[in-house]
């Protein structure tokens, strides 16, 4: 004699979600730091479409923030795009204090140095420091 069972469906609402379909954790450390990196490279990304073959059309700007305050670097920038440019850096600065502090992260406490001009190599703004 035979007998059969008839399986049900799962739920979809029970399984396992992919890693994509999930929500990202807006709380999160990682997801912080992922939204930092996103605006780093999209200023990198303005910067990096001009090519510089005059120094005196770049101009340069401290970026980020250590926890114990100030820049972590500088950056070179075509003066063309300061406007846009420079609301970035401030916006990328404002969102490290608030990581550094939000986290209670540290750093070492010294003062990058700054560069005292620019000058253009294979289509790149170099900064020159003292």
């Amino acid at each position: 004699m035979l007998t059969s069972c008839k399986t049900a469906a799962p739920d979809p609402e029970t399984l396992p979600k992919d890693i994509a379909e999930r929500p990202a954790d807006s709380e999160s450390r990682k997801y912080d730091q992922a939204q930092l990196d996103i605006l780093k490279s999209s200023i990198d990304g303005e910067i990096a479409s001009e090519k510089c073959t005059d120094a005196s059309e770049w101009a340069f700007a401290p970026i980020g923030a250590k926890a114990c305050g100030g820049p972590y670097t500088y950056i070179a920038y075509p003066k063309k795009k300061e406007e846009s440019i420079l609301a970035k850096l401030e916006d990328f600065k404002n969102r490290m204090i608030a990581h550094n502090k939000k986290y209670d992260l540290t750093s070492d406490c010294t003062i990058p140095a700054e560069p005292v001009s620019i000058r253009c190599e294979s289509g790149k703004a170099v900064l020159v420091y003292p």
